[in-house]
C-alpha cells in the first residue's frame, strides 16, 4: 500500500490573514512539501497540472525533475497529465527522461482536466475530450513499447518511422493510472490496457465512487489482467488535522468557507459527512481511511490532499509530521491485516522491470499494443 500527497496548486488568498502567496512562494512551497513527504516516511508525492489561474503548476516534469535531484525514495508522479491537450510524443519523451533522472522513481496519472478554455488554447475542442483521451493515449502507450511507430489518427499529424527518445528507462515504460471521478469510458480505458485506475474521492459520496471503481474492476478481469480483486486502485481524500478535533474544525473552518471549490456550497458538517473530507483528530483520520477498504474493496495508492485553501506552509508541513508519525504507520498496519496474498502491490519501476526479467507476459500496466 502506497501512501501520499498530491497538490492541486492552487494560489489562494489566506482568508485569516488576507495574504496571497506569490507565484515564486508556492511554487518554492509545492518543493517543500515534497521534500517533507519523504521526510516523514511517505511513499509518493504527485503534482496536477493546469494552465490557468490561481494554478502554478503548468509544467509538471520540470517540477519533478527538481524534487527528483532532491530526494532519494519518493515516487513522483501526477495528479493529472492532460492527455487530451498535450501532445502524447511530447509526454513519452518528457518522461521517459524524467525516469532516467529519477532512476526510475516516477510514474503519472491520465486525465482530462476540469477547466474547459484549455482545450481551445491548445488547439482542441472540448466536445472531443474522451475521443481524445482514447485516441491520444492509444499512441502514447505504443511509442513507450515500440521502436519505430507509424501512426495515423484523427486528431494529429501521422507519424512515419517515429522513435520517442530517450526509449523507456530499462525498457518499462512509466506505470500509468488513469484518473476520472465521472466518466465510465475512462474506467474502461485503464480496464483495457491493464493500467491503474485513479478515483479522486474528494467531492463525491462513496455511492458514486464505488460505481467507477466496480466496473473497472469487472473489466480488467474481463479483459484477462487478472481478477477483479487484483486491479490497481488508487483513491484521493482531504484531510486536516490536529490533536483535538474541536481545534481541527475551528481552524480549518474559514479555509473551507472560503476556498474557490468549497465556499458557498454546502456548509463543513453537510460536506464532511457527505464526503470523504476528514477534519479532525488523526485517529478520526485513520478510521475514515480505513472505511475506504469496506467501501471499495483492497487498493494500492491512497493520496491526500493537504496544501490547498489558502493553508500556509507552515500549518501544511505541520499537517505532514502528524501524517507521517501518527496515521500512516497505523493505516500501513491495518491495511495489511487480512490483505489477502493475491492482491497484488502497487506496481513500480523495480516491480516492472523483475517481472519483465522474469520473462512474465503479464505485466501490469503494459497491457495490450
Amino acid at each position: 500500500m502506497q501512501f501520499g500527497i498530491f497538490s492541486v496548486s492552487d494560489v489562494t488568498t489566506d482568508p485569516t490573514t488576507g495574504r496571497t502567496p506569490t507565484e515564486a512562494e508556492r511554487v518554492k512551497a509545492m518543493v517543500a512539501i515534497a521534500l517533507k513527504a519523504e521526510e516523514v516516511g511517505l511513499d509518493v508525492f504527485a503534482t496536477g497540472e493546469h494552465h490557468n489561474p490561481p494554478f502554478v503548476a503548468s509544467s509538471p516534469t520540470t517540477m519533478l525533475g527538481y524534487i527528483a535531484a532532491r530526494t532519494e525514495k519518493l515516487i513522483l508522479s501526477t495528479s493529472t497529465t492532460l492527455i487530451t491537450t498535450n501532445d502524447p510524443v511530447k509526454i513519452s519523451e518528457d518522461f521517459a527522461m524524467l525516469q532516467h533522472l529519477a532512476d526510475g522513481r516516477v510514474d503519472l496519472m491520465m486525465g482530462r482536466g476540469n477547466t474547459g478554455p484549455v482545450y481551445p488554447w491548445f488547439g482542441q475542442d472540448i466536445r472531443q475530450g474522451i475521443p481524445l483521451a482514447l485516441e491520444n493515449y492509444n499512441l502514447l502507450h505504443r511509442l513507450w513499447r515500440e521502436d519505430v511507430v507509424n501512426w495515423e489518427g484523427k486528431f494529429r499529424t501521422p507519424l512515419q518511422g517515429f522513435t520517442s527518445t530517450p526509449r523507456p528507462l530499462d525498457e518499462v515504460p512509466p506505470f500509468v493510472w488513469h484518473g476520472s471521478i465521472r466518466s465510465p469510458e475512462i474506467a474502461e480505458q485503464a480496464a483495457y490496457y491493464g493500467d491503474g485506475f485513479f478515483h479522486n474521492n474528494i467531492f463525491w459520496p462513496a455511492t458514486h465512487t464505488k460505481k467507477l471503481i466496480s466496473l473497472y474492476r469487472r473489466r480488467f478481469e474481463h479483459y484477462g489482467h487478472g481478477k477483479a480483486d487484483q486491479a490497481i486502485v488508487g483513491l484521493g481524500g482531504q484531510v486536516f488535522m490536529r490533536k483535538n478535533s474541536q481545534d481541527a474544525v475551528r481552524e480549518f473552518r474559514p479555509y473551507f468557507d472560503n476556498a474557490p471549490v468549497y465556499g458557498g456550497g454546502p456548509s463543513l458538517e453537510e460536506f464532511t459527512r457527505e464526503t470523504p473530507l476528514t477534519v479532525g483528530s488523526p485517529q478520526e483520520v485513520i478510521d475514515r481511511t480505513l472505511s475506504f477498504r469496506d467501501s471499495f474493496g483492497h487498493y494500492q495508492r491512497q493520496l491526500f490532499l493537504m496544501d490547498h485553501a489558502g493553508l500556509p506552509l507552515k500549518t501544511v508541513l505541520e499537517q505532514l509530521d502528524l501524517l507521517g508519525e501518527e496515521v500512516v504507520p497505523v493505516l500501513r498496519k491495518e491495511f495489511a491485516a487480512g490483505r489477502p496474498a493475491h492482491v497484488p502491490d502497487a506496481p513500480t519501476h523495480a516491480s516492472l522491470l523483475a517481472a519483465k526479467r522474469a520473462g512474465g507476459s503479464k505485466d501490469t500496466g503494459a497491457g495490450r499494443a
